[in-house]
C-alpha cells in the first residue's frame, strides 16, 4: 500500500466510532485533513454529550445512542480500540464494502512528516504484560543516544496527534517512536510495517474480545509483519518465538532472543549480574557486549524484579536494532523511573517490604510479582474477568506467609489457595467498600515476619472497589501510611 498524503482525506465521509480519547483525537485530526466526519456511540450520558457538544462547535457531526447504523455515504470506519469486531456498525460496514481500520492505523497512513524528512522509523512494543514499562525504558535509551523520541500509542497522547504534529509549525521532527501496541489496536492495523518489534509475553487475556487464546495471539503477532530489522522475542514464552517463525518480514530481518539466562547467539541475556549482547555484536558466536548491570535498571527502586529485567532486556534489544551504543543502554536504564503502581515501594515497617504493584490485573502479571519475592503476604483480589488461579497459587504457593483477599471475586482464590496452598493462613474480608484496603493491609502487617515483604499484587480488575487501578494502588499506599502514623 502506498503511503497516503493528508490530501487524500480531504472530502472523505469518515465515520468514527467511539467519543473516547482516541476517538476524539481521530474525529478531530481527519476533520483538520478536510474530511467529514460522524462520531457514533452507542452511549448517551453526561459525558458522551459533553464531548459531542465540544466536537459540534468544530463543525464536527456526532450521533449519541446509536452504535449500530452506519451513516450513509461512510467512505470509512475509523474505530476506537475496544470496540469488538463483532460489532453491528462493522457488520454493517463489511456489507457496503467499506474498510474498518483504527487510530494507528491511520497514523501509520499518515506517518510522512511534511518537511520532506524520512518518516520516524516504529520500534514497536506488545505482549499480556509490560508493555508499558517496556516502552518507556526504550524511549529512555534512545532519548540518552540523543534521539529525538517519544513513548507514543496505548499510552499518554494519540498516536494520530504524534504523528501530525511533527515537522509542522517548526517542531522537530521525530528520529524514532516507540509505540506501544495492544491487541485491539494491532488488529485494525493491517498495513503496520515496524522497524522492529518485540511480543513481550503472551497469556490468556481479552477473550471475550478476540474469541479465543488463537485470535488473540495472532493479533498479537500482527505486530512482526513486515519488520524490517529485528523481530525480538521471549525465549522463555515459546509462543512468541512461534509467531517470529510465522511472519512475513523482510529479507534480512533476524529473530533476536531475550532470556535472563546466559544467552545464546542472536541473545541478550545476563550474566554474573550483567545485561550482555550477543546479537548485535560482529562476532556472535564468541563474542558478547556488556550494555549495563541489573543494578543500573531503574536505580533507587530496589533490586529489579525479574520480569522487569526482561523488559529491560527487550528495550535494550530493539535499541541496539536501531544501532544504539552500547553505553546509551545503560545511560537510558538508569535514567528510566518507573511508572506508580508497578512494583514500586512504598515503605519498610519493621523489617517488612510494602510493595505496591495494583497494576498486576491478571494472573500471568501476578505470576510475575509473586516470582520477584521470596517470603510474601499476598494482598489480592478484584474482578476475575473470567481468570482461574490454580496454577498461579500451584507455582507461588511456597513463596507465601499468608494471603489477604479482597474483592468481590476473592472467593475463587480461596478456593485455589485451599487446594494448593492449605497450610498457608488466609483472611478473607467480607466486604467491598474502598475502605476493605485499610483493613487488608494492617491483617497482611499482622502475618507478615521480618524480612517477608506485603505485596498487593491482586490477579484482578479493581472495578468492583476502585475507579481504576491507580486508585486501588493509591489506597493501599494510604494504608501503609496508616500504619507508619500509627507506629509513631
Amino acid at each position: 500500500m502506498s503511503t497516503p498524503s493528508p490530501a487524500d482525506f480531504a472530502g472523505q465521509h469518515i465515520t468514527v466510532a467511539g467519543l473516547g480519547v482516541s476517538g476524539i483525537s481521530a474525529a478531530r485530526a481527519l476533520a483538520g485533513l478536510g474530511a467529514r466526519i460522524t462520531v457514533v456511540d452507542g452511549g448517551d450520558g453526561e459525558k458522551q454529550r459533553a464531548a459531542a457538544q465540544e466536537l459540534a462547535a468544530e463543525g464536527i457531526t456526532v450521533r449519541l445512542g446509536d452504535g449500530a447504523t452506519l451513516p450513509e455515504g461512510t467512505d470509512l470506519v475509523v474505530t476506537s480500540p475496544g470496540w469488538k469486531p463483532d460489532s453491528p456498525l462493522f457488520a454493517a460496514a463489511a456489507a457496503a464494502g467499506v474498510d474498518v481500520v483504527g487510530d494507528v492505523e491511520i497514523a501509520w497512513r499518515l506517518r510522512e512528516s511534511p518537511s520532506g524528512q524520512p518518516a520516524a522509523a516504529w520500534l514497536a512494543v506488545t505482549g499480556t504484560n509490560g508493555k508499558t514499562t517496556t516502552v518507556r525504558m526504550l524511549a529512555s535509551i534512545l532519548a540518552a543516544e540523543g534521539l529525538h523520541t517519544a513513548a507514543v500509542g496505548n499510552i499518554g497522547t494519540p498516536i494520530i496527534d504524534v504523528v501530525l504534529g511533527q515537522g509542522r509549525d517548526g517542531a522537530q521532527p521525530y528520529d524514532v517512536l516507540a509505540v506501544e501496541l495492544s491487541s485491539y489496536q494491532l488488529h485494525w492495523a493491517p498495513s503496520l510495517r515496524a522497524h522492529s518489534a518485540v511480543v513481550l509475553n503472551l497469556a490468556p487475556d481479552h477473550l471475550d474480545w478476540h474469541g479465543s487464546m488463537q485470535a488473540y495471539a495472532a493479533d498479537k503477532g500482527r505486530i512482526y509483519e513486515g519488520n524490517t530489522v529485528a523481530c525480538v522475542y521471549n525465549a522463555a514464552d515459546k509462543a512468541t518465538e512461534d509467531l517470529v517463525r510465522e511472519a512475513d518480514v523482510e529479507e534480512g530481518c533476524r529473530a533476536i532472543g531475550f532470556t535472563l539466562g546466559t544467552p545464546g547467539p542472536s541473545q541478550l541475556g545476563v550474566v554474573e549480574g550483567i545485561l550482555v549482547d550477543r546479537a548485535f555484536v560482529e562476532n556472535r558466536q564468541q563474542q558478547a557486549q556488556e550494555l549495563a548491570e541489573v543494578s543500573d535498571i531503574a536505580p533507587g527502586s530496589g533490586t529489579p524484579a525479574p520480569h522487569n529485567i526482561a523488559n529491560a532486556l527487550a528495550a535494550a534489544a530493539l535499541a541496539r536494532a536501531f544501532g544504539v551504543r552500547p553505553a546509551a543502554v545503560r545511560d537510558g536504564l538508569r535514567a528510566f523511573h518507573p511508572d506508580a503502581h508497578r512494583i514500586q515501594h512504598v515503605a519498610e515497617l519493621g523489617g517488612v517490604a510494602y510493595i505496591d504493584d495494583s497494576k498486576a490485573t491478571n494472573t500471568h502479571a501476578a505470576e510475575a510479582s509473586l516470582a520477584a519475592y521470596e517470603h510474601i503476604v499476598w494482598i489480592a483480589g478484584g474482578l476475575a474477568k473470567g481468570a482461574t488461579f490454580d496454577e498461579l497459587v500451584q507455582k507461588s504457593a511456597a513463596r507465601l506467609r499468608g494471603a489477604v483477599l479482597i474483592g468481590a471475586d476473592r472467593a475463587l482464590i480461596r478456593e485455589a489457595l485451599a487446594r494448593h496452598a492449605p497450610d498457608v493462613p488466609v483472611v478473607d474480608l467480607d466486604r467491598t467498600d474502598t475502605g476493605a484496603m485499610s483493613e487488608a493491609v494492617r491483617e497482611a502487617a499482622r502475618l507478615a515476619e521480618p524480612g517477608d515483604t506485603v505485596l498487593l499484587a491482586p490477579a484482578c480488575a479493581s472495578m468492583d472497589m476502585f475507579v481504576n487501578y491507580n486508585k486501588r494502588g493509591e489506597a493501599f499506599a494510604d494504608a501503609v501510611g496508616e500504619l507508619t502514623a500509627r507506629d509513631h
